[in-house]
């Protein structure tokens, strides 16, 4: 005989199994994100952590930071270490303070102006040899810096701009990353928003620097942030070219500080702590740039 199944009883079994399988799948998602997060968590820590011990170092004196076992946070927290820095004579911390920021600002500005025509052109004109062109730039990204070092230095005795801070600045005055980096963000835009400024009576430029040029809020920022970080730290090229104490900049100083200051690794806390300071003030008011720009620059393209 067949067995006849209640209508009202399959009705009853169904609520309770899909209560029950979303319950289930709720669960999975909240462990799902425990373990993300734990692993973010961390992934953090692990990275804070030798920031915060450089942090914590710069304040102890020197007999608690040569104490075992080690001290974390600073029992006796001073800033003398930092004054140590601040009045030593051979150490003009402002100069060199100046130096880095010449020669970092000089950099942005001057690839912010030339990655964004570039791109402009790259992006939104056709002429002959425009894939060459590109192609071309987008070619220098894979050549190592160690091998355009001595041809750029040559260069720059002919030039004699060896052992001035120009030296530093107009090398790198275009970036070939910037250029393809607007250039995407830039293809983006409609055209047709061009168009209307052509029938407006706008000529090229003005299309450039009223039009194009207020759309790149992101990208100019995420660019103008790399680039001042990328100069700020950088070490190898301004210790070839700039050979005089009065012309160093800040990785340069802090590498001939910490030889000078090897026993003394508070001393050198200290000064690293000042070194990297300015770079974290900008990447704190810049992060969110960073990433809404490298996210915008991948629409199209």
């Amino acid at each position: 005989m067949e067995t006849v199944t209640s209508p009202t009883a399959n009705k009853s079994v169904r609520p309770s199994v899909i209560r029950q399988t979303a319950r289930l799948l709720r669960r999975q998602y909240n462990l799902g994100n425990y373990l993300v997060y734990g692993g973010l968590v961390l992934g953090l820590s692990m990275t804070f952590m030798p920031f915060l011990w450089m942090i914590f170092s710069s304040l102890k004196t020197p007999a608690e930071i040569a104490r075992i076992p080690p001290t974390f946070f600073p029992q006796n927290p001073t800033l003398e270490n930092y004054l140590t820095i601040l009045h030593d004579p051979r150490l003009p911390i402002l100069r060199f303070y100046g130096n880095s920021l010449f020669v970092a600002t000089a950099n942005v500005l001057s690839n912010l102006f030339t990655s964004s025509l570039l791109g402009f052109l790259f992006a939104k004109y056709d002429f002959r040899g425009k894939r060459v062109f590109f192609g071309y730039y987008m070619l220098t990204m894979m050549i190592p810096g160690q091998l355009t070092m001595i041809p750029g230095y040559l260069i720059l005795v002919k030039l004699h701009l060896v052992n001035t801070l120009w030296g530093l600045v107009l090398p790198s005055f275009m970036n070939a990353f910037g250029i393809f980096m607007m250039r995407q963000f830039i293809s983006s835009l409609p055209n047709e928003l061009l168009d209307a400024a052509r029938i407006d009576g706008a000529s090229e430029w003005q299309i450039y620097w009223r039009v194009v040029l207020p759309q790149l809020g992101a990208a100019l920022a995420t660019l103008g942030t790399l680039t001042f970080m990328s100069n700020w730290n950088a070490y190898l090229w301004p210790m070839v070219v700039v050979t005089t104490t009065e012309r160093r900049t800040l990785p340069v100083i802090l590498t001939w500080y910490s030889n000078q200051h090897g026993t003394r690794p508070h001393i050198q806390m200290a000064a690293t702590v000042m070194v990297v300071i300015p770079i974290l003030i900008v990447y704190f008011f810049f992060q969110r740039w960073i990433v809404q720009g490298f996210t915008m620059s991948g629409i199209k393209g």
